[in-house]
């Protein structure tokens, strides 16, 4: 899964996480720890994202349930739960930490 972070400063950086388990079942709005993704010491807001097919997730949305085995159902957005079939996670930094993301994250400026 690949994580995008918003700084303050309005600079963007962008990570990839192999174990995206952590963050499973939670939702748009909530925060979670930055270490997760390598940023130690930060608080990251999950503010949006989407999923493998390019749909966008919905804060408005819980999720697409099944009334009937069989029955597909048209879907051209994903609800506001992070799950496994999310490819890309929208954040934005809360909390920083004592280190810049650029030094947390490895990434030299060209």
């Amino acid at each position: 899964m690949k994580v995008t972070i918003g700084t303050t400063d309005g600079n963007t950086y962008q990570t990839e996480i192999e174990e995206s388990a952590q963050l499973a079942g939670k939702k748009i709005g909530k925060e979670f720890d930055g270490g997760i993704v390598g940023l130690e010491g930060y608080t990251l807001k999950i503010t949006g994202g989407t999923d493998q097919q390019g749909f966008p997730m919905r804060r408005s949305i819980e999720g697409i349930d099944e009334d009937e085995d069989g029955v597909r159902r048209r879907q051209s957005v994903r609800g506001n739960t992070v799950s496994g079939n999310i490819e890309q996670l929208n954040t934005t930094v809360v909390e920083e930490g004592s280190k810049s993301v650029e030094e947390l994250l490895g990434e030299d400026e060209e």
